[in-house]
């Protein structure tokens, strides 16, 4: 896959580091400190880095920014793109968009990749999803669904039916009875 995130975080891809970058400090969720997405770190500089380095939270510790550990160009960074990719341990990948520029994934080169990785993972059951503080976008192959305000950890359903040129694919929460019908076991 071209630009392929690594689920594991991998190390960096050589010549890549964070630098003076603290946008991971901005747009994600850091449950350990009660930092909910979209705001500030109290412990980033930004544009210097982490002021508890050494005692950060284990859940920033084992976090690995998907521009890091992939080929993806420097307009991929996330200082300059405002999106801080993750390959999420499904195999799918999120992009997590700083809400200053919430638009900023529909730019190129970024929506065409994130329709690209939508193509290719979406036959493995694997999803592209976009996120800008709580609201969830799915990107699919032929059209993307704003799902509103989402958990990260919430279940994503993807229907397909087909149509005159190709499946097409539609994405939305679940419904009530969804856990209880997905933890079933199958008739025979």
């Amino acid at each position: 896959m071209t630009g392929a995130l690594q689920s594991d975080g991998g190390s960096p891809w050589p010549g890549k580091s964070c630098g003076s970058c603290t946008m991971c400090c901005k747009v994600l969720l850091i449950a350990a400190l009660d930092k909910p997405p979209g705001t500030w770190c109290p412990h980033a500089t930004p544009g210097k880095g982490c002021g508890i380095y050494n005692e950060r939270p284990h859940e920033c510790r084992k976090f690995h920014c998907g521009y890091l550990s992939s080929e993806l160009s420097e307009e991929w960074h996330p200082v300059k793109s405002k999106i801080v990719l993750m390959a999420d341990p499904s195999g799918g990948v999120t992009a997590v968009v700083d809400a200053s520029r919430p638009d900023a994934w529909k730019d190129k080169p970024f929506y065409p990749q994130l329709k690209a990785w939508a193509r290719q993972l979406l036959p493995q059951r694997k999803y592209v999803v976009v996120r800008i503080g709580k609201r969830a976008i799915c990107v699919l192959p032929d059209q993307d669904y704003d799902l509103g305000p989402m958990e990260q950890h919430e279940p994503l359903v993807i229907e397909t039916a087909p149509g005159p040129n190709g499946p097409v694919y539609r994405a939305r929460k679940p419904d009530e009875g969804y856990a209880a019908r997905a933890s079933a076991p199958a008739k025979t």
